[in-house]
Protein backbone atom coordinates (compact mmCIF):
# COMPACT_ATOMS: atom_id res chain seq x y z
CA UNK A 1 0.00 0.00 0.00
CA UNK A 2 1.68 3.23 -0.98
CA UNK A 3 1.25 6.59 0.25
CA UNK A 4 -1.51 8.22 -1.28
CA UNK A 5 0.31 11.23 -3.60
CA UNK A 6 -0.53 12.97 -7.19
CA UNK A 7 1.96 10.47 -8.62
CA UNK A 8 0.98 7.69 -7.09
CA UNK A 9 -2.67 7.84 -7.54
CA UNK A 10 -2.15 9.18 -11.14
CA UNK A 11 0.01 5.90 -11.99
CA UNK A 12 -3.11 3.88 -11.17
CA UNK A 13 -4.68 1.93 -13.87
CA UNK A 14 -8.12 0.69 -14.09
CA UNK A 15 -9.08 -2.79 -14.47
CA UNK A 16 -12.44 -4.26 -15.88
CA UNK A 17 -13.63 -3.45 -12.53
CA UNK A 18 -13.87 -1.09 -9.54
CA UNK A 19 -11.12 -1.25 -6.92
CA UNK A 20 -9.79 0.51 -4.25
CA UNK A 21 -6.00 1.45 -3.33
CA UNK A 22 -5.57 2.50 0.48
CA UNK A 23 -3.12 4.46 2.19
CA UNK A 24 -0.19 3.10 3.72
CA UNK A 25 -0.19 6.03 6.71
CA UNK A 26 -3.57 6.99 6.90
CA UNK A 27 -5.87 3.70 8.02
CA UNK A 28 -9.23 4.11 6.25
CA UNK A 29 -8.61 6.54 3.43
CA UNK A 30 -8.19 5.54 -0.42
CA UNK A 31 -8.99 5.78 -3.42
CA UNK A 32 -11.37 4.16 -5.69
CA UNK A 33 -10.27 3.36 -9.28
CA UNK A 34 -13.62 2.90 -11.50
CA UNK A 35 -12.96 0.85 -15.27
CA UNK A 36 -13.55 4.51 -17.28
CA UNK A 37 -10.38 5.62 -15.41
CA UNK A 38 -12.19 7.95 -13.09
CA UNK A 39 -10.69 7.68 -9.53
CA UNK A 40 -12.20 9.01 -6.36
CA UNK A 41 -11.33 9.40 -2.58
CA UNK A 42 -12.96 7.91 0.05
CA UNK A 43 -12.34 7.71 4.09
CA UNK A 44 -13.88 4.12 4.74
CA UNK A 45 -14.57 3.29 9.09
CA UNK A 46 -17.10 0.57 10.89
CA UNK A 47 -19.87 2.10 12.74
CA UNK A 48 -22.47 -0.02 14.81
CA UNK A 49 -20.91 -3.48 13.18
CA UNK A 50 -21.23 -1.99 9.63
CA UNK A 51 -18.66 -0.67 7.57
CA UNK A 52 -18.82 3.23 6.20
CA UNK A 53 -17.68 5.00 3.36
CA UNK A 54 -17.72 8.94 2.99
CA UNK A 55 -17.01 10.33 -0.77
CA UNK A 56 -14.17 12.59 -0.32
CA UNK A 57 -14.27 14.08 -3.71
CA UNK A 58 -13.27 13.31 -7.38
CA UNK A 59 -9.01 13.07 -8.19
CA UNK A 60 -8.70 16.19 -10.24
CA UNK A 61 -11.44 18.38 -8.82
CA UNK A 62 -9.24 18.01 -5.37
CA UNK A 63 -5.82 17.46 -4.74
CA UNK A 64 -5.00 14.08 -3.07
CA UNK A 65 -3.60 16.08 -0.08
CA UNK A 66 -6.90 18.29 0.28
CA UNK A 67 -8.61 14.57 0.61
CA UNK A 68 -6.10 13.40 2.84
CA UNK A 69 -7.18 16.58 5.29
CA UNK A 70 -10.91 15.75 4.83
CA UNK A 71 -10.63 12.13 5.70
CA UNK A 72 -9.11 12.81 8.97
CA UNK A 73 -11.69 15.14 9.84
CA UNK A 74 -14.21 12.49 8.94
CA UNK A 75 -12.11 9.70 10.66
CA UNK A 76 -11.96 11.94 13.83
CA UNK A 77 -15.23 12.46 13.90
CA UNK A 78 -15.96 8.78 13.94
CA UNK A 79 -13.27 8.89 16.54
CA UNK A 80 -15.67 11.01 18.86
CA UNK A 81 -18.51 8.64 18.14
CA UNK A 82 -20.09 10.37 15.20
CA UNK A 83 -21.51 8.89 11.78
CA UNK A 84 -20.67 10.72 9.15
CA UNK A 85 -21.91 8.61 6.61
CA UNK A 86 -25.64 8.20 8.13
CA UNK A 87 -25.77 11.78 8.61
CA UNK A 88 -25.28 12.48 4.96
CA UNK A 89 -27.26 9.82 3.97
CA UNK A 90 -29.34 11.08 6.33
CA UNK A 91 -29.26 14.99 4.96
CA UNK A 92 -29.47 13.65 1.82
CA UNK A 93 -32.84 12.20 2.30
CA UNK A 94 -34.20 14.99 4.26
CA UNK A 95 -37.34 16.92 3.32
CA UNK A 96 -37.47 20.46 1.69
CA UNK A 97 -38.88 23.16 3.56
CA UNK A 98 -41.53 23.29 1.18
CA UNK A 99 -42.46 19.70 1.45
CA UNK A 100 -42.53 20.15 5.27
CA UNK A 101 -44.48 22.98 4.87
CA UNK A 102 -47.35 20.58 3.29
CA UNK A 103 -46.66 18.04 5.48
CA UNK A 104 -47.83 20.48 8.54
CA UNK A 105 -50.79 21.97 6.84
CA UNK A 106 -51.92 18.74 5.99
CA UNK A 107 -51.13 16.99 9.54
CA UNK A 108 -51.26 19.91 11.76
CA UNK A 109 -53.15 22.91 10.74
CA UNK A 110 -56.25 21.51 8.93
CA UNK A 111 -56.78 18.65 11.82
CA UNK A 112 -56.39 21.08 14.81
CA UNK A 113 -56.70 25.04 13.71
CA UNK A 114 -60.15 26.84 12.89
CA UNK A 115 -60.58 27.40 9.30
CA UNK A 116 -59.31 31.39 9.25
CA UNK A 117 -56.55 30.13 11.38
CA UNK A 118 -55.83 27.56 8.44
CA UNK A 119 -55.95 30.52 5.53
CA UNK A 120 -53.41 32.94 7.40
CA UNK A 121 -51.07 29.95 8.30
CA UNK A 122 -51.57 28.88 4.20
CA UNK A 123 -51.04 32.67 3.39
CA UNK A 124 -47.92 33.10 5.32
CA UNK A 125 -46.57 29.72 3.70
CA UNK A 126 -47.20 30.41 0.22
CA UNK A 127 -46.70 34.49 0.06
CA UNK A 128 -43.26 34.44 2.36
CA UNK A 129 -42.14 30.83 3.36
CA UNK A 130 -41.81 28.98 0.48
CA UNK A 131 -40.53 31.90 -2.07
CA UNK A 132 -37.28 32.77 0.96
CA UNK A 133 -36.60 29.05 1.70
CA UNK A 134 -38.78 26.40 -0.11
CA UNK A 135 -36.20 24.40 -1.85
CA UNK A 136 -33.73 24.51 1.06
CA UNK A 137 -33.57 21.29 3.40
CA UNK A 138 -35.09 21.60 6.48
CA UNK A 139 -32.52 19.92 8.07
CA UNK A 140 -30.45 23.19 6.86
CA UNK A 141 -31.99 25.84 7.95
CA UNK A 142 -30.72 27.98 10.84
CA UNK A 143 -31.18 30.86 12.97
CA UNK A 144 -30.00 33.16 10.59
CA UNK A 145 -32.30 32.79 8.04
CA UNK A 146 -35.27 32.85 10.18
CA UNK A 147 -34.23 36.46 11.24
CA UNK A 148 -33.42 37.26 7.31
CA UNK A 149 -36.89 36.14 6.27
CA UNK A 150 -38.08 38.18 9.64
CA UNK A 151 -35.90 41.28 8.92
CA UNK A 152 -37.09 41.56 4.66
CA UNK A 153 -41.01 41.72 6.46
CA UNK A 154 -39.70 44.52 9.11
CA UNK A 155 -42.41 46.96 6.81
CA UNK A 156 -44.82 45.03 7.66
CA UNK A 157 -44.02 44.03 11.17
CA UNK A 158 -47.93 42.33 11.98
CA UNK A 159 -46.94 39.98 9.02
CA UNK A 160 -43.34 39.31 10.08
CA UNK A 161 -44.39 38.39 13.73
CA UNK A 162 -47.65 35.84 12.49
CA UNK A 163 -44.97 34.25 9.65
CA UNK A 164 -42.34 34.03 12.87
CA UNK A 165 -44.84 32.25 14.47
CA UNK A 166 -45.53 29.92 11.89
CA UNK A 167 -42.13 28.84 11.43
CA UNK A 168 -41.55 28.58 15.45
CA UNK A 169 -44.74 25.65 15.64
CA UNK A 170 -43.54 24.20 12.14
CA UNK A 171 -40.14 23.70 13.34
CA UNK A 172 -41.05 22.20 16.75
CA UNK A 173 -43.26 19.76 14.75
CA UNK A 174 -40.11 18.81 12.68
CA UNK A 175 -38.32 18.17 16.27
CA UNK A 176 -41.22 15.64 16.67
CA UNK A 177 -41.38 13.92 13.57
CA UNK A 178 -37.76 13.86 13.81
CA UNK A 179 -36.57 16.07 10.76
CA UNK A 180 -34.53 17.96 13.51
CA UNK A 181 -32.70 16.79 16.24
CA UNK A 182 -34.57 18.26 20.01
CA UNK A 183 -33.68 21.96 20.63
CA UNK A 184 -32.62 23.08 17.41
CA UNK A 185 -35.90 25.46 16.74
CA UNK A 186 -33.83 28.17 14.82
CA UNK A 187 -36.70 30.39 15.40
CA UNK A 188 -35.23 30.78 18.85
CA UNK A 189 -33.81 34.10 20.01
CA UNK A 190 -35.22 36.14 16.99
CA UNK A 191 -37.24 38.61 18.85
CA UNK A 192 -40.21 39.80 17.53
CA UNK A 193 -40.99 43.95 16.31
CA UNK A 194 -43.17 45.35 19.14
CA UNK A 195 -46.71 45.58 17.83
CA UNK A 196 -48.81 48.53 18.77
CA UNK A 197 -52.41 47.39 19.53
CA UNK A 198 -54.74 49.58 17.48
CA UNK A 199 -57.78 51.04 19.73
CA UNK A 200 -60.53 52.86 17.88
CA UNK A 201 -63.97 53.52 19.97
CA UNK A 202 -66.74 54.85 18.65
CA UNK A 203 -68.09 57.53 20.65
CA UNK A 204 -71.61 57.88 21.20
CA UNK A 205 -72.37 60.48 18.49
CA UNK A 206 -70.44 58.05 15.79
CA UNK A 207 -72.10 55.15 16.75
CA UNK A 208 -75.79 56.73 16.32
CA UNK A 209 -73.95 58.63 13.06
CA UNK A 210 -73.54 54.55 11.76
CA UNK A 211 -76.74 53.15 13.48
CA UNK A 212 -78.82 55.84 11.34
CA UNK A 213 -76.83 55.30 8.17
CA UNK A 214 -77.64 51.91 8.12
CA UNK A 215 -81.64 52.29 8.93
CA UNK A 216 -81.67 54.61 6.08
CA UNK A 217 -79.70 52.01 3.68
CA UNK A 218 -82.40 49.94 4.72
CA UNK A 219 -84.88 52.19 4.05
CA UNK A 220 -84.00 52.66 0.66
CA UNK A 221 -82.65 49.00 -0.10
CA UNK A 222 -79.51 50.40 -1.82
CA UNK A 223 -77.56 48.09 0.68
CA UNK A 224 -76.92 44.63 1.10
CA UNK A 225 -79.82 43.86 3.44
CA UNK A 226 -77.52 40.71 4.83
CA UNK A 227 -74.37 43.29 5.85
CA UNK A 228 -76.78 45.74 7.27
CA UNK A 229 -78.07 43.15 9.46
CA UNK A 230 -74.83 41.60 10.54
CA UNK A 231 -73.35 45.21 11.54
CA UNK A 232 -76.49 45.64 13.39
CA UNK A 233 -75.60 42.30 15.24
CA UNK A 234 -72.28 43.07 15.55
CA UNK A 235 -72.88 46.46 17.24
CA UNK A 236 -75.23 44.86 19.40
CA UNK A 237 -73.22 41.39 20.98
CA UNK A 238 -69.46 42.24 20.52
CA UNK A 239 -68.95 39.49 18.59
CA UNK A 240 -66.41 38.48 16.33
CA UNK A 241 -66.98 39.09 12.50
CA UNK A 242 -66.68 35.25 11.37
CA UNK A 243 -68.65 34.47 14.68
CA UNK A 244 -71.67 36.81 12.96
CA UNK A 245 -71.21 35.14 9.77
CA UNK A 246 -71.81 31.61 10.68
CA UNK A 247 -74.06 32.36 12.82
CA UNK A 248 -77.07 30.22 12.58
CA UNK A 249 -80.98 29.67 13.58
CA UNK A 250 -80.54 26.47 15.80
CA UNK A 251 -77.81 28.38 17.86
CA UNK A 252 -80.75 30.82 18.96
CA UNK A 253 -83.32 30.37 21.82
CA UNK A 254 -85.46 32.97 23.70
CA UNK A 255 -82.20 33.37 26.02
CA UNK A 256 -79.06 33.24 24.41
CA UNK A 257 -77.34 32.72 21.56
CA UNK A 258 -75.15 29.91 22.21
CA UNK A 259 -71.97 29.42 19.71
CA UNK A 260 -70.77 25.69 19.70
CA UNK A 261 -66.98 27.17 18.15
CA UNK A 262 -66.03 30.37 18.47
CA UNK A 263 -62.34 31.06 18.64
CA UNK A 264 -61.72 30.42 21.76
CA UNK A 265 -64.64 27.19 22.10
CA UNK A 266 -68.14 27.42 22.61
CA UNK A 267 -69.80 30.35 24.23
CA UNK A 268 -73.30 31.75 25.00
CA UNK A 269 -74.22 35.68 24.50
CA UNK A 270 -77.07 36.75 26.56
CA UNK A 271 -80.64 37.73 24.53
CA UNK A 272 -81.35 41.23 24.93
CA UNK A 273 -84.15 43.15 24.12
CA UNK A 274 -82.63 44.95 21.24
CA UNK A 275 -81.34 41.61 19.72
CA UNK A 276 -85.02 40.30 19.49
CA UNK A 277 -86.30 43.19 17.61
CA UNK A 278 -82.63 42.99 14.95
CA UNK A 279 -83.76 39.16 14.48
CA UNK A 280 -87.23 39.56 14.79
CA UNK A 281 -87.01 41.37 11.09
CA UNK A 282 -84.43 38.95 9.71
CA UNK A 283 -86.35 36.55 7.32
CA UNK A 284 -85.52 32.87 7.47
CA UNK A 285 -84.43 31.82 4.15
CA UNK A 286 -85.92 28.32 3.17
CA UNK A 287 -83.51 25.73 3.01
CA UNK A 288 -80.36 28.16 4.69
CA UNK A 289 -80.05 28.01 8.32
CA UNK A 290 -77.40 30.76 8.74
CA UNK A 291 -78.74 33.86 9.77
CA UNK A 292 -76.74 35.88 7.21
CA UNK A 293 -77.13 35.03 4.28
CA UNK A 294 -74.71 34.89 0.83
CA UNK A 295 -75.45 35.15 -2.36
CA UNK A 296 -74.48 31.32 -2.81
CA UNK A 297 -77.83 29.32 -2.22
CA UNK A 298 -77.26 27.76 1.22
CA UNK A 299 -74.58 29.48 2.27
CA UNK A 300 -73.41 32.60 4.49
CA UNK A 301 -72.38 35.90 3.26
CA UNK A 302 -68.68 36.21 3.12
CA UNK A 303 -67.28 39.59 1.86
CA UNK A 304 -68.46 41.86 4.45
CA UNK A 305 -64.96 44.21 3.81
CA UNK A 306 -66.30 45.61 0.31
CA UNK A 307 -70.47 46.62 1.68
CA UNK A 308 -68.65 47.56 5.08
CA UNK A 309 -66.21 49.87 3.08
CA UNK A 310 -69.63 51.91 1.40
CA UNK A 311 -71.43 52.24 4.82
CA UNK A 312 -68.54 53.41 6.79
CA UNK A 313 -67.75 56.24 4.09
CA UNK A 314 -71.44 57.15 3.79
CA UNK A 315 -71.03 57.73 7.36
CA UNK A 316 -68.50 59.75 7.97
CA UNK A 317 -66.04 56.97 9.49
CA UNK A 318 -63.87 55.89 6.81
CA UNK A 319 -61.04 55.20 9.81
CA UNK A 320 -63.32 52.61 11.47
CA UNK A 321 -62.46 48.91 11.21
CA UNK A 322 -65.44 46.48 11.62
CA UNK A 323 -63.24 44.80 14.61
CA UNK A 324 -63.33 48.34 16.42
CA UNK A 325 -66.78 47.84 16.78
CA UNK A 326 -65.85 45.28 19.38
CA UNK A 327 -63.51 47.51 20.57
CA UNK A 328 -66.30 49.99 21.04
CA UNK A 329 -69.01 47.69 22.72
CA UNK A 330 -66.21 46.73 25.10
CA UNK A 331 -65.83 50.54 26.22
CA UNK A 332 -69.57 50.55 26.94
CA UNK A 333 -69.32 47.45 28.87
CA UNK A 334 -66.45 49.11 30.93
CA UNK A 335 -67.92 52.83 30.73
CA UNK A 336 -71.09 51.43 32.46
CA UNK A 337 -69.27 49.74 35.26
CA UNK A 338 -68.90 46.49 34.46
CA UNK A 339 -65.23 44.87 35.23
CA UNK A 340 -62.49 43.34 33.69
CA UNK A 341 -63.73 39.50 34.19
CA UNK A 342 -67.48 40.56 33.58
CA UNK A 343 -66.14 42.23 30.40
CA UNK A 344 -64.07 39.44 29.59
CA UNK A 345 -67.02 37.26 29.90
CA UNK A 346 -68.83 39.09 27.57
CA UNK A 347 -66.35 39.28 25.05
CA UNK A 348 -65.44 35.20 25.27
CA UNK A 349 -62.64 35.57 26.49
CA UNK A 350 -60.72 32.88 28.21
CA UNK A 351 -57.69 34.69 29.34
CA UNK A 352 -58.00 37.70 31.26
CA UNK A 353 -54.66 39.39 30.24
CA UNK A 354 -56.51 39.27 26.96
CA UNK A 355 -59.16 41.88 28.15
CA UNK A 356 -56.56 43.97 30.10
CA UNK A 357 -56.32 46.11 27.44
CA UNK A 358 -59.27 47.82 27.94
CA UNK A 359 -58.14 48.22 31.53
CA UNK A 360 -57.06 51.81 30.79
CA UNK A 361 -60.84 52.34 30.22
CA UNK A 362 -61.96 51.85 33.50
CA UNK A 363 -59.44 54.46 34.51
CA UNK A 364 -60.98 57.09 32.63
CA UNK A 365 -64.29 56.46 33.56
CA UNK A 366 -63.20 56.01 37.54
CA UNK A 367 -60.94 59.51 36.40
CA UNK A 368 -64.19 60.96 35.05
CA UNK A 369 -66.38 60.11 37.97
CA UNK A 370 -64.11 61.63 40.23
CA UNK A 371 -63.81 65.40 38.30
CA UNK A 372 -67.62 65.26 38.36
CA UNK A 373 -67.81 64.92 42.58
CA UNK A 374 -64.96 67.01 42.93
CA UNK A 375 -66.59 69.68 40.66
CA UNK A 376 -69.66 69.28 42.58
CA UNK A 377 -68.21 69.88 45.94
CA UNK A 378 -66.12 72.38 44.51
CA UNK A 379 -69.11 74.77 43.66
CA UNK A 380 -70.42 74.25 47.39
CA UNK A 381 -66.97 74.89 49.41
CA UNK A 382 -64.13 76.09 47.18
CA UNK A 383 -64.54 80.05 47.23
CA UNK A 384 -64.89 82.49 44.30
CA UNK A 385 -62.73 85.08 43.60
CA UNK A 386 -64.60 88.39 44.27
CA UNK A 387 -64.53 89.60 40.59
CA UNK A 388 -63.55 87.55 37.91
CA UNK A 389 -62.43 89.28 34.18
CA UNK A 390 -64.85 89.14 31.74
CA UNK A 391 -62.77 87.04 29.30
CA UNK A 392 -62.57 84.22 32.56
CA UNK A 393 -66.31 83.97 33.50
CA UNK A 394 -67.58 80.98 34.76
CA UNK A 395 -69.31 79.31 32.12
CA UNK A 396 -72.73 77.90 33.12
CA UNK A 397 -71.62 73.86 33.56
CA UNK A 398 -69.21 75.24 36.13
CA UNK A 399 -66.45 73.52 34.92
CA UNK A 400 -63.30 76.26 35.57
CA UNK A 401 -60.01 76.95 34.05
CA UNK A 402 -57.96 76.45 37.64
CA UNK A 403 -54.67 78.60 36.65
CA UNK A 404 -57.12 81.55 35.13
CA UNK A 405 -58.94 80.61 38.92
CA UNK A 406 -56.27 80.94 40.94
CA UNK A 407 -54.85 83.70 39.34
CA UNK A 408 -58.10 85.69 39.10
CA UNK A 409 -58.48 84.78 43.09
CA UNK A 410 -55.06 85.77 44.26
CA UNK A 411 -55.78 89.34 42.36
CA UNK A 412 -55.16 92.47 44.78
Amino acid sequence: MPKLTKRTVENFKPSTQNFFEWDSELKGFGVRIMPSGRKTFYAQYRSGGVQRRVKLGAFGSITAEEARIEARKVLGDVARGDNPAEEIRYHRRAPTVAEVCERFMTEHVLVRCKPTTQKEYRRSIDLFIKPAMGNRKIADIVRADVSKLHHDLRDKPYQANRTLGVLSKLFNLCEVWGLRPDGSNPRRHVPKYKEVKRERFLSPEEMQRLWSTLDGLDADGSESLAAINALRLLILTGCRLGEIQTLKWSYIDDDYIRLPDSKTGARTIPMTDELRIVLSKIAVEPGNDYVIVGTIEGQHLTDMQRPWRRIRAMAGLDDVRIHDLRHTYASNSIANGLSLEMTGRLLGHTNISTTMRYAHLRDDAIRDAAASVAAGIGSMHMPRPAVQPTANKVPESGVVDLAMYRKAAHKP
